[in-house]
């Protein structure tokens, strides 16, 4: 059964060959990176998750470009340095394709506390925001999404409980944290948001 409330499409270059994950309920999954260009010249390297059924779909070859379609999906890891959410995609089948860059996903769900709103030194308005979006069998995905501009005005005064449908792309930033003096680089994923919908209040999709 298609979880229609979150799905992502990808376009982009094999980075890393698959390396096994873990095993559930038999089946064997493997991670790999994917490499997806921005139109800004920038590029996202977004860890994929996909099963060993599911990457027998294509020869994967390092440097190539692939299709990747499935749903972005959260988990806790614990690790000496405390608890971290950690995203993923998960590839529900994976293609060799000609197709130009691609990075575009769909999330509806409700917002877990109330937005964060800020602006940056340059004076550009941010509003992050936490989703929780329901997947299939009562498990939730927590999504972290970060809106611009005039979407950050939008959201800003929301209130946590509000159900929201976001379009927009999977994005890579990597980041220094600092602990016990030490300063480690790390990476966050996140969504970020071109568009932004209230599907309670606005029939037609739209604000």
């Amino acid at each position: 059964m298609e979880n229609t409330a979150n799905q992502i499409t990808l376009v982009g270059t094999l980075e890393t060959m698959p390396e096994f994950s873990h095993s559930n309920h038999e089946r064997r999954f493997y991670r790999l990176m994917l490499a997806v260009p921005r139109l800004s010249g920038a590029v996202d390297h977004l860890p994929v998750l996909a099963a060993e059924d599911v990457l027998m779909q294509a020869e994967l070859f390092a440097g190539e470009r692939f299709l990747v379609t499935g749903q972005i999906r959260s988990f806790n890891s614990r690790q000496l340095t405390g608890r971290r959410l950690i995203l993923c995609v998960y590839a529900c089948a994976i293609t060799t394709t000609d197709r130009a860059p691609e990075n575009s996903a769909v999330l509806t769900g409700t917002l877990c506390k109330e937005p964060v709103y800020r602006r940056t030194p340059l004076g550009r308005e941010i509003a992050d925001l936490m989703l929780a979006v329901p997947r299939l069998y009562r498990r939730t995905d927590y999504i972290p999404c970060i809106a611009w501009g005039r979407n950050a005005q939008l959201c800003a005064p929301l209130p946590a409980g509000t159900e929201l449908t976001l379009t927009g792309r999977m994005q890579s930033r990597e980041y220094v944290k600092i602990i016990d003096g030490e300063s480690f680089t790390r990476t966050a994923y996140e969504l970020s948001v071109s568009e932004c919908a209230l599907p309670e209040l606005c029939p037609d999709g739209a604000f």
